[in-house]
Protein backbone atom coordinates (compact mmCIF):
# COMPACT_ATOMS: atom_id res chain seq x y z
CA UNK A 1 0.00 0.00 0.00
CA UNK A 2 1.26 3.67 -0.44
CA UNK A 3 1.62 6.25 2.21
CA UNK A 4 3.07 9.56 2.39
CA UNK A 5 4.54 9.43 5.32
CA UNK A 6 5.86 6.63 8.01
CA UNK A 7 6.39 6.60 11.37
CA UNK A 8 8.84 3.62 13.39
CA UNK A 9 7.04 3.30 16.84
CA UNK A 10 8.93 -0.01 17.13
CA UNK A 11 9.94 -0.62 21.25
CA UNK A 12 7.63 2.34 22.51
CA UNK A 13 4.97 1.30 24.61
CA UNK A 14 1.40 3.32 25.29
CA UNK A 15 1.01 5.97 25.36
CA UNK A 16 3.97 7.52 22.99
CA UNK A 17 2.66 5.06 20.00
CA UNK A 18 -0.63 7.42 20.05
CA UNK A 19 1.53 10.38 20.92
CA UNK A 20 3.83 10.27 18.19
CA UNK A 21 1.07 9.93 15.62
CA UNK A 22 -0.87 12.52 16.64
CA UNK A 23 2.10 14.38 15.95
CA UNK A 24 3.02 13.35 12.36
CA UNK A 25 -0.68 13.33 11.38
CA UNK A 26 -0.49 17.47 11.83
CA UNK A 27 2.51 18.35 9.74
CA UNK A 28 0.16 16.41 6.92
CA UNK A 29 -2.43 17.26 4.58
CA UNK A 30 -6.47 15.92 4.61
CA UNK A 31 -6.45 12.12 2.74
CA UNK A 32 -2.62 11.88 2.54
CA UNK A 33 -1.96 8.28 4.21
CA UNK A 34 0.40 7.38 7.14
CA UNK A 35 2.33 4.26 7.84
CA UNK A 36 2.44 2.89 11.42
CA UNK A 37 5.02 0.11 12.49
CA UNK A 38 4.40 -0.72 16.03
CA UNK A 39 5.74 -3.43 18.53
CA UNK A 40 3.33 -2.69 21.67
CA UNK A 41 0.47 -5.37 21.62
CA UNK A 42 -1.82 -2.75 22.78
CA UNK A 43 -1.38 -0.71 20.06
CA UNK A 44 -3.82 -2.55 17.97
CA UNK A 45 -6.83 -1.52 20.11
CA UNK A 46 -5.12 2.05 20.83
CA UNK A 47 -5.41 2.94 17.19
CA UNK A 48 -8.42 1.62 16.17
CA UNK A 49 -10.15 3.63 19.18
CA UNK A 50 -7.76 6.50 18.13
CA UNK A 51 -9.39 6.46 14.59
CA UNK A 52 -13.08 6.46 15.82
CA UNK A 53 -12.32 9.23 18.22
CA UNK A 54 -10.44 11.20 16.06
CA UNK A 55 -12.44 11.24 12.99
CA UNK A 56 -8.81 9.33 11.19
CA UNK A 57 -9.80 6.32 8.82
CA UNK A 58 -8.08 2.98 9.81
CA UNK A 59 -7.28 2.03 6.27
CA UNK A 60 -5.98 -1.64 7.38
CA UNK A 61 -3.87 -3.19 10.05
CA UNK A 62 -1.87 -6.19 9.49
CA UNK A 63 0.72 -7.82 11.99
CA UNK A 64 3.93 -10.12 11.21
CA UNK A 65 6.38 -11.71 13.54
CA UNK A 66 4.82 -9.25 16.57
CA UNK A 67 5.33 -6.46 14.53
CA UNK A 68 1.93 -4.39 13.48
CA UNK A 69 1.78 -2.22 10.47
CA UNK A 70 -1.17 0.24 10.41
CA UNK A 71 -2.12 2.45 7.43
CA UNK A 72 -4.03 5.68 8.64
CA UNK A 73 -5.84 8.47 6.23
CA UNK A 74 -5.95 11.60 7.43
CA UNK A 75 -9.04 13.52 7.50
Amino acid sequence: MNCDKELDVRGLNCPLPILRTKKSLVDMSSGEVLKIMATDPGSVIDFEVFADQTGNELISLSELAGEFTFYMRKR
